[in-house]
């Protein structure tokens, strides 16, 4: 799933080739995407690009008053065209969802892989009117998420660390992927309560969070936006490498999965060199 950092990269990417080009078709292809009707994609068609910005992992392309609000969701992604097919694309079973095309020729193509249909595309006159936006906690990167900001939001809470930087009501934009990275960096247990941070762990976290978001957004800094998934895989130091060696410590990863997902670790640096229980069945390690 794209999280802060590539979502950044991306808009990044798209206010360099949208931002003064117009719209000229807006081409649904499959239709489930399409959260929102009033107004149609259609009229999108028309008006210039002004801006591009990110709402957590929201990305938000403004014409003219209008916002074109896409979520990529776990399996979506954007792919830059600088020359789109010829003729409108064909429904069908393939990972194509939306293309938007501009007056030069270039734009880009939605997809979604996979059987779970979660990719989003609303078409709003404020980013407010979407629940997914509406809720969204401070952003880690912004000027004003200060450490004193972070304790408070972390005051009284009773989920544990993985859980909670992963809620887009506490902070907007960490997925399960940095998740684990911040953790990692911070030597702290995913299992660990929140509220039972001490003020050097709060200190700690809150570095962590900050550091390794700013290090990810730089490594993506002008890249295109086929490369950013590649990136996005070799600058992760634990997740999604469960049973090769920390790069800290040498220790191998381990993993604990869940249902739908897994979150990777290093013992070593995290948990006193105990192996973190399966949750689904054994109590966790705090």
């Amino acid at each position: 799933m794209p999280e802060l950092p590539e979502v950044e990269a991306l808009r990044d990417f798209l206010a360099e080739h949208l931002v003064g080009h117009e719209v000229v078709r807006v081409l649904p292809v499959a239709i489930s995407v399409l959260k929102t009707y009033d107004p149609p994609v259609s009229a999108l068609e028309g008006r210039k690009v002004t801006v591009v910005r990110r709402h957590g992992k929201f990305l938000d392309i403004e014409a003219d008053g209008l916002h074109f609000v896409t979520h990529l969701a776990r399996a979506g992604w954007l792919h830059w065209k600088d020359r789109l097919p010829d003729g409108p694309p064909r429904p069908g079973k393939g990972p194509l969802a939306l293309r938007v095309a501009l007056e030069t020729g270039e734009g880009f193509d939605l997809t979604e892989a996979g059987t779970q249909k979660r990719l989003a595309v609303y078409v709003v006159r404020d980013p407010g009117e979407i629940p997914g936006v509406a809720r969204l906690g401070p952003d880690p990167l912004a000027a004003d998420f200060d450490e004193a900001r972070f304790a408070q939001l972390l005051e009284g809470e009773r989920r544990q660390l993985k859980g909670a930087l992963r809620d887009q009501s506490l902070i907007a934009g960490v997925g399960n992927a940095y998740s684990d990275e911040i953790l990692h960096a911070a030597k702290m247990s995913p299992f660990k309560l929140a509220a039972a941070l001490t003020p050097e762990e709060t200190h700690r976290l809150y570095e962590a969070l900050r550091s390794t978001l700013a290090e990810a957004v730089e490594r993506s800094h002008g890249l295109a936006a086929g490369r950013l998934k590649a990136e996005k895989k070799s600058g992760l130091r634990v997740h999604g490498r469960a049973g090769e060696p920390c790069p800290v410590c040498g220790d191998t990863i381990h993993e604990v999965s869940f249902s739908d997902s897994a979150l990777q670790y290093c013992p070593t640096c995290q948990t006193g060199g105990k192996p973190l229980a399966d949750r689904r069945m054994s109590k966790l390690l705090k």
